[in-house]
């Protein structure tokens, strides 16, 4: 294949700007606040489990102490009636009697053990709510974090998307100015080659797999025309030759 030396050396700018674009894409894969999101979002996802779990217990005790004081009441109104009798002298009978007097001591017992367990649901709910208020406010401080580190990312990648869309616009100037089948072959070899189809000729050594010429490669490298296509004998690379090729 042959193509004018000053098409070739373009060859080596759009190979420059290829190289670019595939750094700018690298870099916006890798951005450090990627990684700083997942593992932040991941704490959120935990977090936030712990805090349904938390309102969750948080709601049983308030069910559980209203269903408690219920019956603190019911029992407080049981023997406020009978207290009514008792007082009011209606009862005669001293069986009778006796049997009221026995039912306002057990409702005093049940009263008192109905009022513990009110006291000890009231202390889990107000643990719980402790939980609640705890784990709702360090939500808040990682949902804080996560938005500050995708502001960060954001930024960092509109600045390379730009930068990347400038490279790009210049890639398509300098390719368009090439011969298609230049430009068809170095593409080819972009693919084949881990993003390098094209290399300079550097003090007789390939910029490409950084290995010298031998003699022999050098000779034929002098003996081509200035519009021959070169190739470099390991990588298979198109070979630029230049004013620092040292030939």
């Amino acid at each position: 294949m042959n193509a004018a030396p000053a098409d070739q050396i373009r060859l080596l700018d759009l190979q420059d700007l290829d190289l670019r674009l595939a750094q700018l894409a690298h870099k916006s894969t890798s951005l450090p606040e990627h990684a700083e999101i997942e593992s932040l979002t991941k704490d959120l996802t935990q977090l936030r489990d712990l805090l349904v779990a938390a309102q969750t217990e948080e709601s049983d005790c308030a069910r559980e102490q209203t269903k408690a004081e219920q019956d603190v009441d019911q029992v407080r109104q049981r023997a406020a009636r009978d207290q009514k009798r008792l007082d009011s002298g209606a009862i005669s009978s001293p069986k009778d009697l006796e049997n009221l007097q026995k039912e306002i001591v057990s409702l005093a017992k049940r009263q008192g053990d109905l009022e513990d367990v009110v006291l000890e649901v009231m202390e889990r709910r107000e643990s719980a709510q402790e939980r609640v208020s705890e784990l709702t406010e360090r939500v808040g401080s990682v949902q804080s974090k996560i938005d500050d580190a995708t502001g960060r990312r954001d930024a960092a990648t509109t600045d390379l998307d730009r930068e990347a869309g400038t490279a790009t616009k210049e890639r398509e100037l300098v390719a368009g100015s090439l011969p298609a089948d230049l430009l068809k072959l170095y593409d080819k070899l972009r693919q084949q080659q881990g993003g390098v189809g094209a290399a300079k000729l550097y003090q007789r050594r390939c910029e490409g797999c950084r290995l010298e010429l031998n003699i022999t490669e050098v000779n034929e490298v002098k003996a081509a025309s200035p519009d021959t296509v070169l190739r470099c004998e390991n990588c298979r690379r198109i070979l630029v030759r230049t004013s620092e090729s040292g030939l």
